[in-house]
């Protein structure tokens, strides 16, 4: 039962802290200043990966093949198939993605 409280009570320290990012995100107004702000919060490993999550899920937009992804990006299916799942059950992030595929 304490687990549970614990486990309960991390979560909603989590998603308030979330909230709370996306409104400082949201408030952002430039480029620039996005990039400072990831920069300063993110290690470069962490930038890493979400460049890397990002170029992904813009190539399960733009219509590539899962194995072709796979071979482009040197990454696992399992990885492009979270991709690929998020793209089909959320409409708001399939819709931002979509938007930005050059």
């Amino acid at each position: 039962m304490k687990e549970l409280k614990t486990r309960n009570l991390k979560e909603k320290i989590v998603n308030t802290d979330l909230n709370e990012m996306a409104a400082v995100l949201a408030g952002l107004k430039d480029q620039g200043s996005m990039r400072a702000f990831l920069g300063a919060l993110l290690t470069p490993s962490e930038r890493a990966r979400i460049a890397l999550r990002w170029r992904l899920v813009c190539l399960l937009a733009a219509g590539l093949p899962q194995r072709e992804i796979a071979g482009r990006l040197g990454i696992s299916l399992c990885k492009i198939t979270r991709g690929s799942k998020e793209l089909k059950k959320r409409p708001v992030f399939r819709k931002i993605v979509t938007a930005c595929i050059k």
